[in-house]
């Protein structure tokens, strides 16, 4: 990627944002804040740190390039959105998830929502590497000029 220095700047710093905002209140990164009555899997931390990179990289596509028109900027990519809410459901406690105990409650949390949080976790990725594949594709393509209607 031929990038700028400053869109290396923002991935790196919007990958570091997005590991902690997952990790602070997933317990990954024990605080006085939070708790986890579940141990993380070993999965966990590999899991945020791809979801986290393709999250960066993503951000980065929303800063402009000097001298170039930024109305690719103004189309969110909402794989972004979703992926994120995904991996905060992957790598999180089962049982210290809210929304999880409401659903299914504490033997349901373990029994279903538990075992589905690889898979969760797999989707993330994919959703995340989606859309910043969409995000690229369009920043090197060539806009073409708007046909115009002539009566």
């Amino acid at each position: 990627m031929s990038w700028p220095m400053r869109r290396w700047a923002v991935a790196a710093g919007a990958t570091v944002l997005y590991a902690l905002l997952v990790a602070i209140p997933t317990d990954l990164v024990d605080t006085p804040l939070f708790s986890r009555e579940i141990p993380p899997t070993w999965w966990s931390w590999p899991a945020l740190l791809v979801s986290s990179v393709l999250a960066g990289l993503l951000t980065a596509t929303y800063v402009a390039r000097p001298g170039t028109p930024d109305a690719q900027l103004d189309r969110p990519a909402k794989g972004g959105y979703l992926g994120g809410f995904l991996t905060f459901f992957a790598v999180g406690c089962p049982v210290c998830n809210k929304l999880v105990l409401l659903a299914l409650g504490t033997s349901g949390a373990l029994t279903w929502f538990e075992p589905v949080q690889p898979v969760l976790s797999v989707a993330a990725i994919g959703v995340l590497a989606w859309a910043l594949r969409t995000r690229l594709r369009g920043d090197v393509s060539c806009a073409l000029p708007s046909p115009t209607h002539q009566a």
